[in-house]
C-alpha cells in the first residue's frame, strides 16, 4: 500500500454534467405544449369522443369518432412517453476514476476478477470470432495470475472447444506482444482489421525490429483464423489434433447441441507454473465449458448459461469479481478492469456499488450511421441519466458483477468483503480432478424445483407543432453534440421507425403470448457470419435485405402505404379541390412526405436495386397487396 498523500481521497468523482438549466427550461416548454394538447381534446373534442352531439352522419360520423378517440389515446400515450425520457435526460452525471490512486493504495493486492464468454453456435458465431473476444479479455492490464477467463459454449461444439484450443496457444505469443507495444484495442481481429486504426508503439513504424515482430504475431494470428475457418467450413477438426488435449475426447456420435453432458476442460491452468508465455509471464486461468442440455430439460438460455458459469467458476477460481461479455463484444480498453475496481474499492462508497455497466461501442460504424446502430445519444446521454437515479440497466453484456450480489448477499454499511478470498483446491488435486468436481455443478438437474382538430389557422395549432418541431430539432442538435452526423441522426430516425413498427410490435406480442401461456419461450441466435458482397454494400450506406419475412413485409407495406397517401393527397391538393382541399390534406401531405423521404432506401431496395441484399419479389407483391387491400376498405 501506498503511502504518499496523492493515494488519498476518493477513486472516483462524480460531476453533473453541464448546460442542464437550459434544457430544464426546454423541456418545461415542451411540458406546456404537451399540456395543451390534451387540454385541447379534452375540452373541444370531449362530446365528439363520448358519442354525443345528436345529428345525423350514420357511419361516416361513427368511423371520425373512433378516429379521434385513437388520435387522443395516442397523443395520451406519446405525451406520457414523453414525460418519461425526461427522468434520463434531467440530471446526467459524468464520473471519472483514479487508476493512479487505485496502484498506490492496493499495489499489486487486487482482487481476482473471474470473466465470462457466451456463445451458443459456431455457425452464427463464427469461433475465430469468439476467440479473439477472449484474447482481448485474457490480454488485460492487470496481474495475469488474477485473471480467469470461461467460455461458455451451450452448442457444445468441438468447433468452438478446438478454436479455443487454437488460441490458448496463441496467448502465449499474443499476450507479450501486447504488454510490450502497449496494443489496443487487445482483440486480433479488430487490431489487424484494416478498417481500424490501432493505438500502439508498434504498427505505426517504431523500428525494423517492432516491424518484424507486427509481421510475425500477424501471421500467427491469420495461420490459426484459417485453420479455425477452415475446420468451420469442413464441419469438422483436423484428426491429428485429438492427440494434443484430452478434451477432445468428450465428444462423440451422440452429443448434439440440445442433447450432451457436461464438459468441463481447463485449457490454462493459472496456478500451475509452467503455464507461461514466450517471455516466462504466467499466463491467465482459461476455461471450457458445455453445461449439460437434454430435451425434457429447459436450459433458460443465456441466464441459465450465466448460473451455471457462477456455480463453476466458484470450484475453480471463486474471484469476488465477475465481468461477462457477448462472444462478438471484445474488450476496447485493456484497463477496463481496473477502472471498475476505482468504484467496487472506493472505501467510502464502494459498499453501495453492486455492479459497473460499461457502454456498448461499435467498431466500422459508416460516417452516417446507416442503420443507427451506433448508440451514440444512449452512450452519452441516457446512461448518464439512467445513473443519477442510481446506475444504468444491466444491458447483458461489459458489465462487472460482484459475486456476493449474483448469489443473493444484501450489503450493508458496515460490511467489508474479503478481496482476497478465492477457491481452495483440495491438497494434491490435479487439473483432471478439479474438472470432475466442477462437472456436476454444470448439470441440467441441478437446479431442477428451485426459484428462478379544428382548422389549422386555430391557436391550438402552435403547440401540437411546437412539440412535433421542437422534439426533432433537440434529437438533431443532440445527436450532432455526441458526434453523429446529420446522416447519422436521419438513418437513426429511419430505424427508430422501423423497430417501432416491427420488433417492439413483435416483441409485445410475443411478451403477452408468453405470460398468458399461450407459447414457449424461444431464443434466436443473430448471425455474425459476413458477406464480402454484404460487406462492400454496407460501406456504401446501402441497406442489407435480402431475405423473406414478416417484418420485412411491414417494413414494405407501410412504405408503400404512404406513397400511395402521399400520391393520393399531392392529386387532390394539386387538381383543384379548393381551399378545403389544402386545410384538409395540407398536414396529412407533409407528414406523409417526410415518411416516404425517410423511406427511400425501402422503394430503391423494392424496385430499383438488382444485388443480393435487395427486397425479395415475394415481399413486394405482398406488401402491393396488403396495401390494396387497405386502399380498398374505405370503398367497401
Amino acid at each position: 500500500m501506498g503511502s504518499s498523500s496523492n493515494s488519498n481521497g476518493p477513486l472516483f468523482v462524480t460531476e453533473e454534467a453541464k448546460g442542464r438549466g437550459c434544457y430544464k427550461v426546454f423541456a418545461s416548454s415542451m411540458l406546456v405544449g404537451i399540456l395543451l394538447i390534451w387540454f385541447y381534446r379534452a375540452t373541444h373534442h370531449t362530446v365528439i369522443l363520448v358519442g354525443g352531439g345528436g345529428g345525423g352522419g350514420g357511419e361516416e360520423e361513427e368511423g371520425m369518432r373512433w378516429a379521434r378517440i385513437g388520435l387522443f389515446m395516442a397523443e395520451l400515450w406519446f405525451g406520457f412517453y414523453w414525460i418519461l425520457t425526461q427522468s434520463v435526460r434531467w440530471n446526467p452525471i459524468r464520473r471519472s476514476t483514479s487508476k493512479d490512486k487505485l496502484a498506490q493504495r492496493y499495489g499489486s493486492d487486487m482482487p481476482g476478477v473471474d470473466i465470462f464468454v457466451c456463445t451458443a453456435d459456431p455457425h452464427a458465431e463464427p469461433p475465430s470470432l469468439v476467440v479473439s473476444t477472449v484474447l482481448s479479455v485474457m490480454a488485460y492490464d492487470y496481474p495475469p495470475e488474477k485473471l480467469n477467463v470461461y467460455l461458455s459454449d451451450d452448442g457444445g461444439s468441438v468447433l468452438t472447444f478446438y478454436a479455443l484450443w487454437e488460441a490458448a496457444r496463441f496467448a502465449k505469443h499474443w499476450l507479450p506482444f501486447c504488454r510490450k507495444y502497449n496494443v489496443e484495442p487487445r482483440s486480433p481481429a479488430a487490431y489487424f482489421s484494416p478498417l481500424d486504426a490501432p493505438q500502439d508503439s508498434c504498427s505505426g513504424g517504431n523500428g525494423d525490429a517492432a516491424a518484424k515482430e507486427w509481421s510475425s504475431v500477424k501471421d500467427l494470428y491469420e495461420e490459426m483464423a484459417n485453420r479455425i475457418d477452415s475446420a468451420v467450413t469442413l464441419g469438422k477438426i483436423p484428426e491429428e489434433v485429438k492427440a494434443y488435449h484430452k478434451g477432445f475426447s468428450e465428444w462423440n456420435f451422440s452429443i448434439s447441441p440440445k442433447d450432451h453432458h457436461p464438459i468441463v476442460q481447463i485449457m490454462i491452468d493459472g496456478k500451475d507454473a509452467n503455464a507461461v508465455d514466450n517471455t516466462a509471464v504466467r499466463l491467465p486461468t482459461l476455461v471450457y465449458m458445455a453445461r449439460e442440455k437434454r430435451p425434457r430439460y429447459h436450459h433458460n438460455f443465456k441466464a441459465g448459461a450465466m448460473n451455471a458459469l457462477i456455480r463453476v467458476s466458484s470450484v475453480v477460481s471463486n474471484s469476488p469479481i465477475i465481468l461477462n461479455v457477448d462472444c462478438d463484444m471484445y474488450s476496447n480498453n485493456s484497463e477496463s478492469i481496473k477502472d471498475a475496481l476505482c468504484f467496487f474499492l472506493d472505501e467510502e462508497r464502494g459498499q453501495n456499488i453492486g455492479y459497473v455497466q460499461y457502454p456498448q461501442n461499435y467498431n466500422n460504424i459508416t460516417q452516417s450511421d446507416l442503420y443507427g446502430n451506433s448508440l451514440t445519444v444512449i452512450n452519452e446521454v441516457e446512461l448518464p441519466g439512467l445513473d443519477y437515479w442510481g446506475g444504468p440497466l444491466y444491458i447483458g453484456t461489459g458489465c462487472f458483477h460482484r459475486r456476493e450480489i449474483l448469489c443473493g448477499r444484501r450489503y450493508s454499511r458496515d460490511y467489508k468483503e474479503d478481496w482476497r478470498r478465492g477457491a481452495q483446491r483440495q491438497a494434491g488435486e490435479s487439473v483432471e480432478k478439479l474438472e470432475e468436481r466442477a462437472k456436476p455443478l454444470a448439470t441440467c438437474t441441478y437446479e431442477l424445483n428451485t426459484q428462478w382538430g379544428n382548422e389549422v389557422t386555430s391557436l391550438w395549432f402552435i403547440p401540437f407543432t411546437y412539440v412535433m418541431v421542437a422534439r426533432h430539432i433537440y434529437s438533431l442538435v443532440e445527436a450532432l453534440r455526441c458526434g453523429c452526423t446529420f446522416n447519422g441522426w436521419w438513418n437513426g430516425q429511419r430505424m427508430w421507425m422501423i423497430r417501432r413498427v416491427t420488433s417492439y410490435l413483435y416483441g409485445t406480442i410475443d411478451t403477452v403470448v408468453k405470460m398468458l401461456g399461450l407459447s414457449k419461450m424461444a431464443f434466436a441466435i443473430t448471425t455474425k457470419v459476413s458477406d464480402e458482397d454484404a460487406s462492400k454494400r454496407y460501406e456504401q450506406d446501402v441497406m442489407e435485405f435480402g431475405y423473406s419475412s414478416p417484418m420485412l413485409v411491414i417494413i414494405s407495406t407501410v412504405a408503400l402505404l404512404n406513397i400511395v397517401c402521399l400520391v393520393g393527397g399531392l392529386f387532390r391538393l394539386v387538381l383543384g379541390w379548393g381551399v378545403a382541399a389544402w386545410d384538409a390534406y395540407l398536414i396529412q401531405v407533409i407528414l406523409c412526405g417526410m415518411i416516404v423521404a425517410i423511406n427511400m432506401p425501402i422503394y430503391d431496395a423494392l424496385f430499383f436495386r438488382k444485388d443480393k441484399g435487395n427486397i425479395p419479389p415475394s415481399v413486394t407483391f405482398t406488401s402491393l397487396a396488403f396495401v390494396l387491400l387497405l386502399c380498398a376498405i374505405p370503398l367497401m
